[in-house]
């Protein structure tokens, strides 16, 4: 990076710093701070977007698409379905109630015991969510100017946390709006030069029907196989239960849509998420696409962790695919297109088998390292092909994107502890609403994020991110979901019977996936499911062992 870069990038964060530190200015009082009610239906559907819309999405995403497809976008399948449902059943309730957090609403139906359960798990593995957005920047940090990533972590991990303790709940949102902006210029200007390096000749179409010979193209697997990581069937069920209970039950999503400014602005602001995310999505995929045909025609390194890395192998084999889609796409349309086409699919396929063989070769000679190069394949694009000054923006875009997300979840874990925990167990009554409330909100920001920042120092021997995180969210989200969905569907189960039930279901998520490696996807239905079943099984068998007891009882005094 240069000097121009260098600007772009430090002008485009001291904007928001300094627009965040003016909405701080512009809020007081406990209330602004965990819950502002201020925001419009917009405001609240692109801060759902950019909380959600992290740093790992967008580092991520495109590398994961070059590698593996478009088919990871079925894991958003099932979110629009997720939004009606949020906005017809479990919104009203949050409002009627008046909440902080979602948890809230659980012991007005059950108890403390099960509220603290549901606000326990969602804390662990949200902390641990949070400290891979933080590493997400890190890693270009440490790419870009070749530092130690241990160090760059809890560098980058200081700077985004004292952004967030620079504001509450009204701040992250106001700044949000701005960073999403940033985002999605960014990821336009991307797409943009990627399709103008193509060779002169080279249509959009070539170069989408040359990622389809790659088999980078396949967006829906129809096939049942509940072994499929990402299908039709995963996307609508066990996706629309992650997103059900992401979006519902998950307190850095539900801060943000209990921001808006009534009940009907919220609803505005999911039914906006509900349109806009899955062609968002889409498009960050497709960049990945033509990412894949852009490195057909520009050779692209064996390992992108390593770019001086190198194999004769694997650069013989990506001469001749240049060779043979040049050819291709010169041809007429006829036998010799197909006959070449199908060559440049063997030598595809043949390319990525060489790839992924020298990545196992180099981890067994060398075990401590890490050479899954996923992650770094779109800034490796940014860094040696975007001119100068967009990649600044670049660079600053995946900085506000870790920034808003970030300082999202570091703002809700805060709000759960202050409200779930301490509130409720150790704080006077009225606690909530006084100045002093503001205070312990922000030290619980500090300790979260120290927490966050741990946990980023050995984010990368989790493989590609945006995996990673929602594997974190799967042992968890499930249980949560069957937790309130017991509560929002079930009359008669007791606080006793729906505590057991998620012991033992968040047990069992835990065996399914470590024990018997069950896709993750999956694990959010079972979890979903789990607990209403089996809650309702052991009250009604509570209440069979009550009654006999009791007629016992009777006819030994008779």
């Amino acid at each position: 990076m240069n000097g121009l870069d260098w600007g772009v990038l430090l002008g485009t964060q001291a904007l928001i710093l300094v627009y965040g530190l003016w909405s701080m200015g512009h809020q007081s009082g406990s209330e602004n701070y965990l819950r502002a009610r201020t925001q419009s239906g917009w405001m609240v559907g692109l801060s759902i977007m950019a909380t959600q819309a992290s740093a790992i999405t967008f580092l991520s995403a495109p590398g994961l698409a070059y590698t593996q497809g478009l088919g990871f976008v079925q894991f958003y399948l099932g979110l629009p379905l997720a939004m009606i449902l949020i906005s017809a059943f479990i919104l009203p309730k949050y409002y009627r109630l008046n909440v902080y957090t979602a948890y809230e609403f659980l012991e007005s139906r059950f108890d403390g015991r099960v509220r603290r359960l549901a606000a326990f798990l969602f804390l662990t593995q949200r902390g641990l969510a949070a400290g891979l957005t933080i590493y997400a920047p890190a890693l270009i940090l440490s790419t870009v100017l070749n530092w130690n990533l241990i160090w760059t972590n809890l560098l980058t991990g200081l700077v985004v946390l004292a952004y967030t303790l620079s504001g509450g709940s009204k701040a992250v949102a106001r700044t949000q709006v701005l960073q999403m902006g940033i985002i999605l210029m960014g990821m336009g200007l991307a797409a943009w030069w990627m399709i103008r390096g193509l060779p002169e000749q080279w249509s959009i179409k070539d170069a989408w029907d040359l990622a389809a010979l790659g088999g980078r193209t396949e967006a829906l697997v129809w096939r049942w196989n509940w072994e499929d990581k990402y299908s039709l069937w995963t996307g609508l069920l066990g996706g629309g239960f992650l997103m059900l209970s992401y979006f519902g039950t998950d307190q850095s999503q539900v801060q943000r849509y209990l921001g808006g400014q009534s009940l009907e602005e919220s609803r505005r602001g999911l039914a906006l998420n509900a349109v806009f995310k899955l062609p968002m999505q889409l498009l960050i995929l497709m960049i990945g696409v033509l990412m894949f045909a852009f490195y057909v025609i520009e050779l692209p390194p064996v390992n992108f962790k390593y770019p001086e890395l190198e194999s004769v192998e694997h650069r013989s084999e990506a001469l001749q695919r240049r060779s043979l889609a040049m050819a291709w796409q010169s041809s007429p349309e006829g036998a010799l297109k197909d006959s070449l086409a199908r060559v440049v699919v063997v030598s595809s396929h043949r390319l990525d088998s060489i790839r992924l063989a020298s990545q196992a070769l180099r981890a067994k000679a060398a075990p401590q390292e890490d050479f899954n190069d996923t992650n770094f394949i779109f800034i490796r694009y940014v860094l040696n092909h975007l001119p100068v000054g967009l990649v600044g923006l670049l660079i600053s875009m995946v900085f506000c994107a870790s920034m808003s997300s970030t300082s999202a979840e570091l703002s809700a874990l805060s709000t759960t502890t202050l409200v779930d925990f301490y509130t409720r167990d150790a704080a006077p009554k009225d606690f909530i609403e006084s100045p002093k409330a503001m205070v312990m909100g922000r030290w619980f920001t500090l300790a979260w994020g120290f927490y966050a920042i741990g946990f980023a120092m050995v984010a990368q021997h989790l493989g590609t991110l945006i995996e990673a995180v929602n594997v974190l969210g799967s042992l968890a989200y499930g249980t949560i979901l069957g937790i309130f969905l017991t509560a929002f569907f079930t009359q008669r189960v007791g606080s006793k019977s729906v505590l057991l039930a998620a012991l033992v279901t968040e047990l069992l998520v835990l065996f399914l996936f470590w024990g018997m490696e069950v896709p993750y996807l999956w694990l959010n239905m079972v979890g979903a499911l789990a607990v209403p079943i089996l809650s309702l099984v052991w009250e009604f068998w509570t209440l069979q062992v009550s009654s006999r007891t009791t007629s016992k009882t009777q006819f030994i005094q008779k």
